[in-house]
């Protein structure tokens, strides 16, 4: 059987205090695969650089000239993590038969990766990398993060349950998916949208090698509710529902209203009117911020703006 050629996307924005200590790894992980006979010595480790403001792209392009397995494109700006994946899935669909997405800060096991190679060999296309425990985090962190797969589910959004960006997919099914042609991008939850044969393989996730961490809780929160909205259109049914329960509740305390003046025993009750009419009011801008978001969200879809651009490659810088 013939080799499969894999392309490791590793999206970077700022690392350059990990990415030196990181790149060793990868490349460690990459050649005892090789030596495995697992996959193909012209496999790569493709880095993407998303806009960074340090020195992240110098120390790309050293990397690819110091040795012929890392390879790199960089955006024109920054553009976002979830559309720097999404550059480096399509800039090596054509290259390779197979491709691992990873974040580079060392958090998750590149030692799964061989087990993912191995799940694609026995015929799955889509390999999902899923946290099998959170020991490491804190409590509020660990209820966050639950909460927030959860609530993804809940709200109509597939996803798999503590599975973020570190996944194989075959090019297969990066060519189906490549005629997914959303501005509005969520990976984890677009992914499973594409159907074919997938799996799950799980690991422990460590402690950030160096550098900061890009996804505080004000980051995930926005990624569940830009999540939610470009997958799901429950929050929609759940204004309409919500409207109906709160017109009903109205209709009630209107015949109550009527029937309490007819016998006399009508109140001013200015207190209870007041906090009805904020209580509706507030529903009322609730319900018109969630319709907004997704008015906004067509907007951009119809621009059909590209999502995004690749202005530098190591390759070339080779030439």
């Amino acid at each position: 059987m013939k080799k499969p050629t894999l392309y490791i996307v590793i999206p970077c924005y700022n690392e350059e205090k990990v990415l030196p200590i990181t790149s060793k790894l990868f490349l460690d992980e990459l050649q005892v695969l090789i030596v495995d006979g697992k996959i193909s010595p012209s496999s790569k480790i493709l880095f993407v650089n998303d806009g960074s403001r340090d020195s992240t792209w110098d120390i790309i392009v050293n990397l690819s000239k110091a040795n012929r397995h890392f390879s790199g494109i960089s955006q024109s700006r920054n553009r976002g993590h979830q559309n720097a994946v999404l550059a480096g899935l399509m800039d090596s669909r054509d290259k390779c038969d197979i491709t691992i997405s990873v974040d580079c800060d060392g958090q998750d096991d590149i030692a799964v990766m061989g087990v993912m190679v191995e799940q694609y060999l026995k015929g799955y296309e889509v390999v999902y990398g899923v946290r099998n425990k959170r020991d490491t985090d804190t409590f509020f962190k660990r209820f966050t993060a639950e909460s927030f797969y959860k609530l993804l589910n809940v709200m109509g959004a597939e996803v798999v349950f503590n599975h973020a960006d570190y996944r194989l997919i075959s090019s297969r099914v990066l060519d189906e998916f490549s005629e997914f042609k959303e501005v509005n991008l969520f990976l984890r939850g677009m992914i499973p949208l594409v159907g074919f044969k997938s799996t799950s393989v799980y690991y422990e996730r460590h402690e950030r090698i160096a550098g900061e961490s890009h996804y505080p809780l004000s980051k995930m929160l926005a990624l569940a509710f830009d999540g939610i909205t470009s997958l799901s259109i429950k929050p929609l049914s759940l204004i309409t529902c919500l409207g109906l329960v709160v017109s009903i509740v109205s209709f009630i305390g209107v015949l109550y209203a009527v029937i309490a003046y007819f016998r006399g025993n009508a109140v001013s009750g200015w207190a209870s009117m007041i906090c009805i009419m904020c209580a509706l009011g507030g529903i009322q801008l609730i319900s018109l911020g969630v319709i907004g978001q997704y008015i906004g969200k067509i907007y951009m879809e119809t621009k059909h703006r590209p999502r995004y651009i690749i202005s530098e490659r190591t390759d070339d810088l080779k030439e």
